[in-house]
């Protein structure tokens, strides 16, 4: 972390893509409701098992000739099927652990944002949207890290603990700092639908089982 090796953080991937998918999915949560994360978390899982399903496959294909044997310009032989098998390869795990953890997760985020929309009302979109994120989200990082890398791979339990504690922090610290990002898509949004479709939906939202 700015370059320096004191402050160095260990997370998965993963985490970078968190600012947008938490957004996405308060907003979903907001004007579509348990349906629409529903809806869209499922057809997620079965986009991400097919193009895992699509590498897979791929990995069991006889690879060409120039792709076992590839020349680089000082002379350098590499086996390019070897490294696309060794890196692609070990996302089984990973794969299974975010697909599970994901579900997880989201049906925890869309339960908990709708019962404290229930409680509040309309208003206070940034308590429901932090509150279903932080709680969710705690399930989320450990189950993901616990599945790729504990009973996948060879990481010790205090490493998961270690890196799901990072991940669950920077998370949490996302989760407080995209609320203005949040509460500024919502406006446009209501701009763009007028206030009667804008609060139609979200009646509908609220009021859906």
């Amino acid at each position: 972390l700015f370059r320096s090796d004191h402050l160095s953080l260990n997370m998965s991937a993963g985490v970078l893509n968190w600012p947008i998918v938490f957004i996405m999915t308060d907003l979903i949560n907001e004007y579509f409701g348990k349906r629409g994360v529903k809806t869209l978390s499922y057809v997620a899982v079965v986009m991400i098992s097919y193009g895992f399903i699509t590498v897979y496959g791929s990995m069991n294909l006889v690879p060409a000739k120039f792709w076992v044997n590839k020349s680089l310009a000082d002379g350098t032989i590499l086996n390019m099927n070897h490294a696309y098998n060794n890196i692609l390869g070990q996302g089984l795990w990973i794969i299974v652990g975010s697909i599970t953890a994901f579900l997880v997760g989201q049906l925890i985020d869309v339960s908990i944002f709708h019962w404290i929309k229930k409680k509040t009302g309309d208003k206070g979109l940034w308590l429901r949207a932090t509150g279903s994120t932080i709680v969710s989200q705690l399930i989320d990082s450990f189950v993901v890290i616990y599945i790729a890398f504990y009973i996948g791979g060879d990481w010790t339990f205090k490493q998961i603990i270690a890196v799901g504690l990072v991940g669950y922090i920077y998370k949490f610290i996302v989760a407080l700092s995209v609320t203005p990002i949040l509460y500024i898509v919502h406006n446009i949004i209501d701009k763009y639908l007028g206030k009667e479709l804008s609060h139609k939906l979200m009646d509908h939202a609220k009021n859906e089982d």
